[in-house]
This record gives C-alpha cells, structure tokens and sequence, in this order.
C-alpha cells in the first residue's frame, strides 16, 4: 500500500506534458508487432498496463526495444507470422490489453494463456468471446469468461460481421484486430460510435478499412490479409490523463494551467464538451494531426461552473472521464445529472458505487442508481476530511485527489500504487504545478455505502 494525502491547495500555475494516450500505446504496439519491418513510436506510455502488452508482443515474436523515455522500436512479424508464448501472458490490470490481445490470438494458429490481476481476473470478457467464438477461435474460461482464459486461435478464420449489443472500442477493436487474418471483410457496426483510435491506425499503417454511418448505426469495414508495413508513430497525450491537472485547474481559484500536445479526437472529448456547458474556460491552441489523431495545446483557466445534464449519448466519448467530472460536479453550483453510466459498474472497479461513496464520505450530497449519478455541487471547496479505498482503480485514486486539493479539509487514498498503470509519475506533475499531495500515514479507509 502506498497511501497519499492531497491538502487544500492554492492556485495551480505552469505548464505540464501529460504521458502518452494509453488507448493510442497498446495498438501502436500491437499493429507495429503485425506489420512488417521497424516501427518507430515516439511519446508512448510506458504505465504499467502498456508495458503489459510490450511484453506480450515481445512474447509473440515481436522485437521491442525501449530506446529512450518515450521512444520504442518495434520490428515487427506480418499478419500470421506470430509464435505461440512459452510462458502465460499476465495482464496485470488492463482490461484493453487483455480484450486487443484476445482479438489478435483468434485468428492466429497458436494457443496461448492470459491471466491478469484481482481486478482483471473480477472484469467480464465474454462481450469479447462470444464474438471471437464465432469466428472459429475457441476460448475457455472461468465462469462469466473471465481470466484465467485460454485461446486456441484457427488459422482459418471466417470473415465476420457484428453488431455491437452495447457501445464498446474494445470489443470492436478485439473483431478488428481477429479480422486482419481472415480473407474478405469483417464488419463491426455500432449503434452509437465509440473511440476510433483502431480505425485511424489501421488505416495509418496500411490496412484498407471504410467507415460509413447507416441507418442501423455506424459500420466500419475491414479487408482481411493485408500486407502491413511499419510505420512511425507519435502517440499524443492522453486526454483522459490531461482530464486530472485540467479539472484541478478549474476549480482552484486563480488557476492558469498549460497542458500541450493533447489529443482532441472527436469521440473522446465528451469531457471538454461538458465542462464547457458548466462554463469552464478552456481553448484549443496550436491544432494540427499527428499520425492520423487530432491533436492540441489545452489551455485552462480557473472559473465558477454551474451543474449541467449529461446526455446518455455522449457517455461512449468520456466513459473515462465520469470520476473526474464528478469531482468537478461536487464543487459545481447546482445539480449535474450523468446519464448512462452502467458501463462504469464494470471497470477496474464498480467506478460508480465508488464515485457515490467517495463523494459522500467527503460531504457531498450524491445519489447512484443502476445507471445514473446525481452530485449536488457545494458551489465552491468541498467538505473533506475522509480516507477512500481506491479498489485497484488509478481513476478513482487521481479524482479523489484532485478532490482533495479543493476541499476545506484533506482528503486521502489508501493506495496510489494503482496510478502507474496510466499515469506514471502523476503526484510529481500536480506538485509541479503548485498541488499540495504527499506521502501518507496508513490509516482506516472508507468502507460503508454511500
């Protein structure tokens, strides 16, 4: 356990460069793996979870090389030409690298053995088998196919289309990724259009994909076998990590804050899009595209914000950014309603049973149901003054922390260890930037419910 404790700060001032894009990572390394040839790929997140799939790769015959902070190398196998691992691929707690590498075993001839965390090993992965199974590769599992699981992939795999039940990139990115060594199109539709990050890099390097809105919802085509070639590539900065200094800015009086070479793609900004809608002052600067992702300088300043509702629809592009936004809520004027949320009740943790009972052990007045959350914003600094279980869950861990830097009194988790998976070296930039966070005590954490 590595406990932290975040006291009422001041203004936050200064410039700061988040880690890569996690989502943007693990396919960078899984497709530079597929292609042919060396790929270079520069700004990319080395958190505890992309690692995990570094390995993975490297396991599956790809060479990987870490040059620099940042900069990887990365030769590649070909479509097909991955080897079966001599030993099991642990996860650890990525529910993306687990889901991506499910895909990518299907159609290949080998078998190989994934296992993950006490978190990892509680997600749900049969949104991912059940489509994988009908492409021919056979999986086995625990009950609830959930890790430990083996796939057993088929050298013949069957061109496939599917319709998504529920939105979700990565169970689209999981068929995509099974689809590339199968002749013919595989076809994903979804009702409601999720991160696009696997379609804009396949794309990047070389494979042919066509994505076309109908009237059943947005189909995304993809031709099997193609011949992929290693490409460069520069992972933008996550813009869910960027979420963290962005919303702490907001809401600590006589905040400036910098944050550059974010990424701005269209269906991850959900959480810009609200935070306007409260009033949050926050410009885009310096737009350009980096490897086929949109990306930009976000500049942020402090300022009152007022409760909104937050549309179902728009939850497939912050999914993410709920706890932060929630944080942002509780110091609010007025009532902020989030829609459509269900999906946070299997994550790392249940994030919104977690979001309740944090928010009401700091003295906000929050109500959860099976798909909703409602925060009563206290117009200003938040009560405080409580300790909260993290679950394993680095969002939780880094909301709850921002938390505490605008409440009356602090607030502390029981455990930041969790925060490497996505943002390594997190409590080092807020600090940099004027947050009071610091090593704590161990002491009781919250466990009644909210």
């Amino acid at each position: 356990m590595s406990p932290l404790i975040a006291r009422p700060s001041e203004a936050l001032r200064g410039e700061a460069r988040v880690p890569g894009d996690k989502s943007i990572s693990h396919r960078a390394l899984i497709l530079a793996a597929l292609a042919i040839g060396e790929s270079m790929i520069e700004g990319l997140l080395e958190g505890e979870d992309v690692l995990r799939t570094a390995a993975a790769m490297r396991a599956l015959g790809a060479e990987t090389t870490r040059l620099a902070s940042g900069r990887w190398q990365v030769w590649g196998r070909g479509i097909g030409g991955l080897v079966e691992p001599e030993d099991v691929l642990d996860m650890g707690n990525s529910g993306t690298a687990a889901r991506l590498l499910m895909g990518v075993l299907a159609s290949h001839p080998i078998s190989a053995i994934l296992t993950g965390d006490a978190s990892l090993r509680r997600r749900p992965m049969a949104r991912v088998a059940v489509p994988l199974r009908a492409m021919g590769a056979q999986i086995v599992a625990r009950a609830g196919d959930r890790l430990p699981l083996a796939v057993v992939g088929t050298g013949e795999a069957a061109p496939f289309s599917y319709r998504l039940p529920v939105p979700s990139a990565q169970v689209k990115s999981a068929i995509l990724l099974a689809g590339l060594n199968a002749p013919g199109l595989t076809t994903v539709i979804e009702p409601q259009p999720t991160r696009d990050h696997s379609e804009l890099m396949l794309r990047h390097f070389g494979a042919e994909i066509t994505v076309e809105d109908g009237p059943e919802g947005r189909a995304i085509r993809l031709r099997g076998q193609p011949e992929l070639r290693g490409r460069p590539v520069h992972v933008p900065g996550d813009p869910s990590s960027a979420a963290f200094p962005l919303v702490a800015a907001l809401i600590l009086p006589g905040s400036a804050v910098r944050l550059p070479g974010v990424g701005v793609n269209p269906l991850r900004t959900g959480l810009l899009t609200t935070l306007k809608e409260m009033g949050a002052c926050i410009t885009l600067e310096n737009e350009r595209t980096e490897a086929g992702e949109p990306v930009a300088d976000l500049h942020v300043a402090a300022g009152p914000l007022d409760g909104v509702e937050v549309p179902a629809e728009r939850a497939p592009a912050m999914i993410d950014e709920y706890p932060i936004l929630a944080v942002a809520a509780a110091c609010a004027r007025g009532r902020t309603v989030m829609r459509g949320l269900s999906e946070l009740r299997v994550k790392e943790s249940d994030r919104l049973a977690a979001i309740a009972q944090g928010l009401a052990a700091c003295g906000v007045k929050v109500d959860a149901d099976a798909d909703s959350l409602t925060v009563e914003g206290c117009g200003g600094r938040v009560p405080g003054g409580a300790t909260i279980a993290t679950a394993l869950d680095h969002r939780i861990a880094m909301s709850f922390l921002v938390l505490g830097l605008a409440a009356e009194h602090p607030v502390s988790i029981d455990d930041a260890s969790p925060i490497d998976t996505s943002f390594p070296g997190f409590a080092a930039l807020m600090t940099g930037l004027g947050a009071a966070i610091a090593p704590a005590e161990p002491v009781e954490t919250v466990t009644e419910d909210a």
